[in-house]
């Protein structure tokens, strides 16, 4: 109601948000509210043209994320990036439990959801997810990860690295993030010995999971419980500047397909009281345009709508395109049609399957996976991108496929997805990763339920 209050008339009032984006913009309705009034005062004076605004801003859009083990500093961190940002102008302060806003979060004090924000330095826009760090919230950790350009690895240095600091590490080698920098926190309560052990053990990680050139990695230390406190210290604020420094130098937007077909993964959708359904994700290739028809496809269904309204981290857009995280106002779609892993496409340009080839790599027991090779009918649930579903693997007829090697597979779903060659995916047993892959090849669809998938006979359907 305060809010009202302050407004003009002339303004009006709307917002988008969730879990993952809050989104307020302001419309105006009319310029000319103070010409009239000037003109009515000085009916002979002319009227001045409106100052010319300055050029559009160039600096690229990168998609960043902070990563580690639970309660090594995650959203402390990321909660310190604004605080830094905001002393130059660049960001709003958001307070920790801003960013962990759900009840659950916080009642249970951790990250459960992939919260999103966003804040500026002078070279770059950045859209920043703070993933959850608790094993048990792996498929929220994917989902926010398979849309970054780069990570921050948070280790502290009291722990070093953990079991969740090491598979986050590999979720983002399987999900194409290319690179990662280390920031060791909570580096005033141990000595130098240990942070220069514990950079040590960081960087070893990285060699192990072939990231290109780790030993140039930069790492930071610092505590991010300082910095968010204002802290001026060594390790408080000059820090998190430091760091945003070398995020700014070494983070490099990627080569970005925005005159290909539309391809936009779902990470929520919710409905908007007087307004309808806005659908939040992030555009992996392609452009959107305010007004064009669109389909939002998977979970075997196709729903066709037009966009009415586009915003990007608090302002309303005409266009996006690759790399863009925005949420879009849908014409006539309901919130229960439409879910988290379906994708937004341009009509006709994706069909939907459920068989598929495969390369896949099952990891070893020293890898953190199986020590019992697989065959025919290993059904386990499969992560790709935004969504997760049983899925069947079918190794070559006569045949097994080793831990630690690489093979040729069959893939069979319940239900019809949206799936492209090249696209890559990992299947995950008992909370742990087990194998990756990455589509070679689409097959004839075939009919299966989730409770069915198993008991299928592949053998005369058509390869």
């Amino acid at each position: 109601m305060a809010l009202s209050m302050c407004l003009p008339q002339c303004f009006r009032y709307c917002v988008f948000r969730d879990a993952h984006v809050v989104s307020l913009s302001l419309l105006r309705r009319s310029t000319l509210c103070h010409q009239a009034t000037t003109a009515r005062k000085h009916p002979l004076k002319k009227l001045k043209p409106p100052p010319i605004q300055p050029s559009k801003d160039e600096r690229p859009y990168i998609n960043v994320g902070t990563i580690g083990h639970i309660d090594h500093g995650k959203t402390t961190l990321t909660s310190a990036i604004t605080r830094a940002l905001s002393l130059d102008g660049f960001a709003d302060f958001i307070k920790y439990d801003e960013i962990d806003r759900a009840p659950e979060e916080k009642l249970r004090g951790i990250t459960i959801n992939a919260t999103h924000i966003h804040y500026s330095t002078r070279a770059r826009h950045y859209a920043h997810t703070d993933c959850p760090g608790h094993a048990d919230f792996i498929k929220n950790m994917i989902c926010g990860t398979s849309q970054m350009d780069g990570a921050v690895l948070v280790v502290a240095a009291d722990d070093g690295c953990m079991p969740q600091t090491r598979e986050h590490v590999s979720v983002c080698k399987q999900l194409g993030v290319r690179n990662i920098i280390g920031y060791i926190n909570k580096a005033d309560i141990v000595d130098k010995d240990m942070l220069e052990l514990v950079e040590l053990e960081l960087r070893d990680l990285l060699i192990e999971y072939k990231f290109e050139n780790p030993e140039a990695s930069p790492v930071v230390w610092g505590s991010a419980l300082k910095a968010m406190e204002g802290d001026e210290s060594e390790y408080g604020l000059p820090s998190v500047r430091k760091l945003l420094s070398e995020m700014d130098a070494y983070f490099t937007p990627p080569d970005r397909d925005i005159t290909g077909p539309l391809l936009m993964p779902l990470e929520s959708a919710l409905n908007v009281r007087g307004r309808g359904t806005v659908v939040v994700g992030t555009l992996l290739r392609g452009t959107m345009r305010k007004g064009e028809p669109v389909e939002i496809v998977g979970f075997d269904k196709t729903v066709r709508t037009v966009v009415t309204e586009i915003q990007r981290f608090n302002k309303p857009i005409d266009t996006c395109q690759a790399g863009d995280h925005v949420g879009c106002l849908v014409r006539g779609v309901k919130t229960y049609d439409v879910e988290r892993g379906m994708t937004i496409v341009a009509p006709g340009s994706a069909p939907l399957g459920n068989r598929f080839v495969a390369q896949l790599y099952l990891l070893s027991k020293e890898e953190g996976g199986r020590s019992k090779p697989i065959s025919q009918k290993y059904i386990m649930p499969m992560y790709c991108g935004t969504w997760t579903m049983p899925c069947r693997v079918d190794v070559a007829r006569e045949s097994m496929l080793m831990p630690g090697e690489f093979g040729e597979v069959e893939l069979t779903l319940p239900k019809k997805m949206l799936m492209f060659v090249g696209q890559n995916f990992s299947i995950r047993e008992e909370k742990r990763t087990v194998a990756t892959g990455i589509i070679s090849k689409a097959l004839p669809n075939v009919v299966a339920t989730t409770g069915q998938v198993g008991k299928i006979d592949l053998g005369n359907v058509e390869s």
